[in-house]
């Protein structure tokens, strides 16, 4: 089961508790037992990496102190055998929910001192929540060993642990936070955003042997995970970086431990908090050792996504050395107490990214005092705007704000990325070539026409802007209206304006203009040619342009075979997309002229292409090249007695797809096959026509299925039958009209017969070529399964890289094609149809009669079409 595939089957339990519990609390409990079973088996793995048996370690109880606190002082706490995860499962009726009370306070009593922070009261929301799933203990056991049954099947095994589990958390949190409205936005930011912030600050701080994080508003903490993910591409030890949490709402305080833990991070570096962070700031010392523990909190990295506009107390707040430099935010929005907390707790060279409502930027007041004092003393660096509609449970415009504590720089980049986003029912995401765009422009600190723009501290500081920070004032991303020319609406012809509007593509194909439109010096041109679209493709400058793309590509994929097929089980995943990368956007910049080919949207199949390659990827480091060979039964939910019952439908390669391997090893059995698939086809076609052939009288009759309009078998036979034995003989027969009742029923009674056996051929065809292409995977030899490995990953990706060039020319055709159909038929040719039009009716109004008064009105009805 990979991992799309489990948390979609997690969510269909969390479906099917609904009349239990709330989906938005279900996550209390799935959650809840899979971070006790990621302790339990990660405290498994140490025992047996430790030299213990399993009789040693069912032995060994609380009373064995040394050994407990052995335990104790490398994970950080200490399970028993009988409250392992694994041994509720192993007890089956035995297992009660008091097993379940007894193990979560039985935790809570072994957490070793020195984790105190990081464990206790983590399963409190699970604890307390058990009552809610049944009003008996009976019920209650049921509910939780469905809950164990399904858990159970989570890979916990090595280097996928991490992997696999930290991609089901997400994807439930993000399904919680889809589910549950405007309360989403507590514990949860869209994984496209994170990354985005991600990037950026993971450039920033990518050289750095030791780094420390903090989310001043943690929620699941996944914001805070994603930046570390992002360093760690760029760092050699991952164990390196720390990471530092705080936020207020208890639930949600024990998803962020929970998510930090459950991501391999080491407790050390795992520094948590559940407090007010506006009200109590992070304490500059630990109340148990104030002497030894001051620390005043610099990072070097702050992120943080707080509530938007949250009402807050600034009173007596003038004095916190957090808002004393710039002012106190006003009560009825916090924004900015979020932001120059986070600001506060930066290092000199330090980076701080927040999420804020796009009010942040112009609103006037307190706000706008605080702003000034930002842009006066060069804090602030960047401002992202994002699409709408990107956050759950709220529509209203946001921004990520970049900040630092010193710059060499007093300029503030505009960023205006509200318009690349990809629809995705009621929100809007993010895409991967728009994450990549958005982190180049911000590092390279580029100027894009429509896109970005450096806007200089002077331009910010004058008194048409006056420290207004609206993106609108700065970067002009808008369309241009569409206009009209009016002499060629007139009178025809093309305005060599809107050619040049095109002039990208003139510039790229300096004689394709010429050969497609007549010039006559005026400012008007026709075509020359019928077929625009074959014009532009057979023009020898487009043919050279595609030419030099292919040549660009020459090698590309031996090169990805070697990267990725030759080094599969020991290259870093998490860096190479992005080594894929710089060698696409190398290749591209090597055709030269103008880039026609954006180099995002090459990013963008390469994105799709690799979410695929990457799954693929982490099973084949965690299996061996083996997992190739690896057939897996295909389960499928079907209805049984009105019940969803899961049951075996067929196999299903691991890595390698059926389809794939049936067109490299089996083409001759797929060809037959799917030539029966034909047979069939044009065989029900022919009964459908037949069908829709006969009238409502014939259809009354009982060769018809009156449940459905199908023909019935039995019945069409006796119908032929009674049909033929009325016919003298075949000839007499043959003398019916093909359009008559009976030989349509004759026809049918010789088609049923052959769908059914084609039917029964392509069943018992279709198995047998299943079978085969079961047996062939498990057979494969080492070179076969890389030369499969290359049809699933590489031929996929390469060929739609090479298809761009198509993309290309067929954009200019079609907008050259558009402007030669909006000028196609004249202002003239419109009013000259209608005059028409109106002459016709003018007639036609002379042949109507009526009494006194309708004849009036048709003969005022005449005058006003007359023009009279």
């Amino acid at each position: 089961m990979n991992k799309q595939q489990l948390a979609s089957k997690i969510w269909e339990s969390a479906n099917q508790m609904r009349s239990k519990i709330e989906a938005n609390e279900y996550k209390d409990y799935i959650l809840g037992f899979i971070f006790y079973k990621y302790l339990s088996d990660k405290l498994v793995a140490f025992a047996t990496a430790e030299g213990f048996t399993d009789e040693d370690f069912s032995a060994l109880t609380e009373e064995d102190t040394e050994t407990v606190d052995h335990f104790k002082s490398n994970l950080g706490y200490f399970i028993a055998h009988k409250h392992l995860f694994s041994t509720w499962l192993d007890q089956t009726s035995d297992f009660t929910v008091g097993d379940v009370r007894e193990a979560l306070s039985a935790f809570s009593r072994l957490i070793h001192p020195n984790h105190k922070r990081l464990f206790e009261g983590i399963f409190k929301t699970l604890e307390t929540g058990l009552s809610k799933l049944g009003d008996t203990a009976t019920k209650q056991t049921k509910a939780i060993s469905e809950l164990l049954q399904l858990i159970k099947d989570i890979p916990m095994d090595g280097k996928q642990s991490y992997d696999v589990l930290g991609f089901i958390y997400e994807y439930l949190i993000g399904m919680f936070a889809a589910n549950a409205g405007k309360k989403a936005g507590e514990f949860y930011t869209p994984h496209e955003v994170s990354v985005l912030m991600s990037e950026v600050i993971a450039h920033h701080l990518k050289d750095r042997e030791t780094i420390q994080i903090y989310d001043s508003t943690s929620g699941s903490g996944s914001l805070l995970l994603n930046i570390g993910q992002a360093i760690a591409k760029h760092m050699g030890d991952k164990d390196s970086i720390k990471y530092y949490a705080q936020e207020l709402k208890e639930n949600t305080y024990n998803l962020t431990r929970m998510n930090l833990v459950m991501r391999g991070i080491l407790p050390g570096n795992i520094v948590t908090r559940n407090a007010d962070t506006l009200e109590d700031d992070w304490p500059y010392f630990d109340e148990q050792d104030p002497v030894n523990s001051y620390n005043p909190l610099y990072l070097d990295a702050v992120v943080s996504n707080p509530p938007y506009s949250q009402k807050w107390d600034p009173q007596h707040k003038e004095a916190d050395p957090r808002y004393a430099r710039f002012g106190v935010a006003p009560k009825s929005k916090a924004d900015y107490a979020f932001l120059l907390h986070d600001l506060y707790h930066l290092k000199p060279n330090g980076i701080m990214a927040i999420v804020l409502p796009h009010g942040v930027l112009f609103r006037g007041g307190d706000e706008g005092v605080i702003r000034k004092q930002l842009i006066e003393n060069d804090h602030l660096e960047t401002i992202i705007g994002l699409p709408a509609n990107i956050f759950f449970g709220t529509g209203i415009p946001t921004v990520i704000l970049v900040l630092r504590q010193k710059r060499e720089g007093s300029d503030v980049l505009f960023v205006d990325a509200s318009k690349g986003f990809a629809k995705e029912g009621k929100n809007n995401k993010l895409r991967a070539c728009d994450i990549k765009k958005i982190t180049d422009v911000v590092v390279a600190r580029a100027t894009v026409p429509g896109f970005s723009r450096l806007v200089p501290k002077t331009e910010l500081q004058g008194e048409a802007n006056d420290y207004n920070l609206n993106i609108p004032r700065y970067v002009d991303s808008s369309e241009p209206p569409e206009s009209w020319d009016l002499y060629a609406s007139m009178f025809g012809g093309i305005p060599l304006s809107e050619l040049d509007a095109l002039a990208d593509y003139w510039k790229a194909f300096p004689n394709l203009r010429a050969a497609l439109f007549t010039l006559d010096g005026t400012p008007y041109a026709q075509p020359k040619v019928d077929d625009l679209a074959e014009a532009v493709r057979q023009h020898p400058e487009v043919t050279k342009f595609n030419e030099a793309f292919t040549r660009a590509f020459d090698g590309f994929k031996p090169w990805l075979h070697s990267e990725l097929i030759g080094k599969m089980l020991t290259l870093q995943i998490p860096r190479q997309e992005a080594l894929i990368c710089d060698q696409l956007f190398a290749r591209l910049a090597k055709i030269g002229a103008v880039p026609l080919i954006d180099k995002y949207q090459a990013y963008q199949v390469l994105d799709d292409h690799w979410q695929l390659i990457a799954v693929d990827l982490e099973i084949l480091q965690t299996e061996g090249f083996g997992a190739t060979r690896v057939v897996d039964p295909n389960f499928v939910v079907k209805k049984k007695d009105g019940k969803d019952v899961e049951v075996q439908d067929g196999w299903k390669g691991r890595i390698l797809p059926f389809d794939l391997v049936q067109l490299a090893h089996h083409k001759k059995e797929l060809d037959a096959l799917r030539k029966k698939e034909a047979e069939l086809a044009d065989v029900v076609a022919q009964l459908d026509d037949l069908l829709d052939s006969f009238s409502d009288d014939e259809k009354a009759k009982d060769t018809f299925n009156e449940a459905g309009d199908k023909f019935v078998a039995a019945a069409v036979d006796k119908e032929a039958k009674d049909v033929a034995a009325d016919a003298a003989d075949a000839a007499a027969a043959a003398t019916f009209s093909t359009e008559s009742y009976e030989a349509k029923i004759i026809k049918a009674s010789k088609l049923l017969p052959k769908e059914k056996s084609l039917k029964a051929a392509i069943k018992k065809d279709a198995a047998a070529l299943h079978l085969m292409t079961k047996a062939t995977i498990e057979a494969l030899s080492d070179e076969q399964a890389y030369a499969l490995l290359e049809g699933k990953w590489l031929s996929p990706l390469v060929d739609e890289l090479h298809r761009l060039p198509d993309l290309v020319t067929s954009s200019l055709a079609a907008k050259l094609q558009a402007l030669v159909e909006k000028y196609r038929i004249t202002y003239a040719d419109n009013a000259r149809d209608i005059q028409q039009a109106e002459d016709a009716l003018v007639g036609m109004l002379g042949e109507l009669d009526g009494g006194e008064f309708d004849l009036k009105g048709i003969e005022e009805l005449k005058t006003l079409l007359a023009g009279n």
